[in-house]
């Protein structure tokens, strides 16, 4: 049982999806015109129509398969999906009508979506096109000042439309319409972690029964996770972590420790020295990349070869890796994911993949309940090409030794001042620039290092973080302090966009 939510390309439908998870109810995202089937294997207590850039007067506007309204179960649509219904039920949507963007306040709202709010509400608006007259038997349930109909409901209560987007965080009370919404239809409320975790075993068990599993291991919170379930699951498994070099400080010991004592079988692979051979003298960052994931697939199919054989290769794929690589029909082919390198399909593995209808924050949830230390567990995002692209220029053992004290600093400070879970990511970059500076009476001539922490929910938009300026400046007294091959200590300032969180 499920709320299914039909996509119709909105940047907010990931974010509908964890909201309905939120409260505690199974979601699922499919494209917009997913066929019948697709939805009715689902078994839908209720269906969310997301809105989209689209307008409905739109040639070959995607449309929701019909089946969606024999279902007998509530809808809302949001939106695009709001003027859908509206349309499609007899009434009138005018393109290019009351236009809104932004923040706006309801100034009437009644009816079951709005039960329990009192005062003022706000809501955030983004739509050209706008619903002028209502079906036959429907009723508007909200307006604003700019805007008559901001919310409709037909005269059964089975069929809900808003204009806004109350998924987002520039609605408030966004939440608790949800709720109402899924509390009116009747959806079951028991998705919960330990519901996420014994799905997730009953599948690996299911499938690797007596079978043979290979997984990669970077030392991030999805892979890791993902050793640890194995391990619970009792199945045959082989981890295998690469130390490429371009870890940082202490890394390395720490995702041993907490993997081998959890029961984990981990083979960790010194493979520093090839790396660092392989990216002499390569200073393009996109190059880095390339040497990177190219070295760890053949150092990875080594190992496969050598401990093998294995039946499958598990991946801690998550539900928006699936869904932003086509992992339904029709689905919008946004980005190709690969998970562990790139992996290639000459390899013959099956794929196990028990997080792929899983976000972020559920699989934190799962690492909690498999007892993963918050250290891994909270860390912050990495890039699996590692330190390599936060040195600008070519890498070399020494400034991969500069960058791991500097970095290690400044996360330390972060954490000791109480700031590390207030920003999404911080790290530190290691500039090829050179700066003049003074150390007691003698002139020093040492690297420009540029630390960075940002704020952000999924990483796709950020704002440098507003960090204390006490803190900034023991950070850059402390850093040249102890580590005397740098210089000079500047902070980035750039949102994203126009820049990116990393700088390379």
């Amino acid at each position: 049982m499920s709320v299914v939510i039909l996509d119709f390309g909105s940047q907010y439908t990931h974010l509908i999806a964890r909201r309905v998870r939120e409260l505690r109810a199974y979601s699922v995202v499919l494209p917009g015109d997913a066929a019948a089937r697709a939805i009715e294997q689902q078994r839908p207590q209720a269906v969310i129509l997301s809105g989209g850039p689209s307008s409905v007067f739109d040639p070959g506007a995607r449309q929701p398969s019909e089946v969606v309204f024999s279902l007998g179960v509530p809808v809302l649509g949001i939106c695009y999906g709001m003027q859908y219904l509206a349309r499609r039920f007899g009434g009138r949507v005018e393109r290019g009508g009351r236009a809104e963007y932004g923040k706006a306040w309801l100034t009437s709202y009644s009816g079951l979506l709005f039960a329990g709010l009192s005062g003022e509400v706000q809501v955030w608006m983004s739509h050209a096109d706008a619903v002028t007259e209502l079906p036959p038997g429907w009723r508007v349930v909200a307006a604003t000042a700019d805007n008559p109909v901001a919310a409709i409901q037909d005269g059964e209560g089975r069929y809900f439309g808003v204009q806004f987007h109350p998924e987002v965080a520039h609605t408030p009370k966004g939440m608790t319409i949800l709720q109402n919404f899924l509390e009116l239809a009747g959806v079951e409320r028991d998705w919960t972690p330990d519901h996420a975790l014994e799905a997730a075993l009953e599948e690996v068990r299911r499938r690797a029964a007596g079978e043979r599993v290979l997984l990669a291991v970077s030392g991030g919170v999805d892979s890791s996770t993902l050793a640890l379930l194995l391990a619970r699951a009792e199945v045959d498994h082989t981890a295998v972590f690469v130390d490429h070099g371009l870890l940082r400080l202490g890394e390395r010991e720490e995702v041993e420790r907490a993997l081998s004592a959890a029961g984990v079988n981990l083979v960790t692979v010194d493979a520093r020295e090839r790396f660092l051979v392989a990216l002499q003298g390569v200073s393009d960052p996109e190059a880095k990349r390339k040497i990177i994931g190219r070295e760890f697939i053949e150092v990875f199919k080594e190992q496969a070869a050598e401990l093998g054989p294995f039946r499958f290769l598990a991946q801690g794929t998550l539900y928006p890796d699936v869904i932003e690589s086509a992992g339904g029909s029709g689905a919008a082919n946004i980005k190709s994911h690969h998970n562990v390198g790139g992996l290639p399909a000459e390899l013959g593995f099956e794929l196990l993949e028990p997080f792929r209808f899983l976000f972020k924050d559920e699989v934190r949830e799962l690492g909690l309940l498999l007892g993963l230390p918050d250290t891994i567990r909270l860390r912050h995002p990495f890039p699996g090409p590692g330190l390599a692209i936060r040195i600008l220029g070519p890498v070399d053992e020494e400034k991969l030794d500069v960058l791991r004290r500097a970095d290690d600093l400044f996360i330390g400070a972060l954490k000791d001042h109480g700031l590390y879970d207030d920003v999404w990511q911080a790290l530190a970059v290691l500039t090829p620039v050179r700066s003049v500076g003074v150390t007691g009476d003698e002139r020093r001539y040492g690297y420009v290092l540029a630390l960075r922490a940002v704020t952000s929910v999924d990483g796709m938009t950020a704002d440098w973080a507003r960090l204390p300026h006490d803190f900034l400046d023991e950070v850059a007294r402390r850093i040249p302090q102890r580590i005397p091959e740098i210089g000079r200590v500047v902070y980035d300032l750039t949102s994203k966009p126009p820049g990116t969180i990393e700088w390379e």
